[in-house]
Formats: structure tokens, sequence, C-alpha cells
């Protein structure tokens, strides 16, 4: 029967494997489970960081003169 996800397969060092090895174990999760968490995780970090670069770019720009007030924008 296929696996109902798709799948990756990882090659770590000795060192990285013991450590996720020993956190799955304590958080009573299994290493499969702790690392799709962990790649979450990463996107979303990635993701932040790039929305958070295109905002400081739209900053540069930005001209208070030229901005909506509150009431035009939600009155």
């Amino acid at each position: 029967m296929p696996a109902k996800n798709p799948r990756v397969n990882v090659v770590l060092e000795k060192p990285v494997y013991n450590a996720l090895h020993d956190l799955a174990e304590n958080e009573g999760v299994s290493m499969s489970m702790l690392m799709r968490d962990l790649v979450k995780e990463a996107l979303e970090l990635r993701e932040d960081r790039a929305l958070a670069e295109f905002a400081a770019e739209r900053e540069k720009d930005f001209d208070p003169s030229e901005a909506l007030s509150h009431d035009e924008v939600w009155g």
C-alpha cells in the first residue's frame, strides 16, 4: 500500500541525528514527526524573514503625506 504522504530521505551527521533522537524521545514523538514539525517551522521562519525584507523595502518609499487616513480606510 503506498504511503499517504510524500516521503523524503535525509542523511544527517551523527551529532545532529543524536540530538534529534534525544529531542524526539524527550517530547514523546517519533523522529519523523519531529522532523516534519522542524521543517514546517524552518519554512515559516524563512517566510517571515522574506516578508520582513519586503516590508523594509516598501518602508523606504513610504510617504506619510500620501497615506490614507484611518477614516478613509475604515470609515
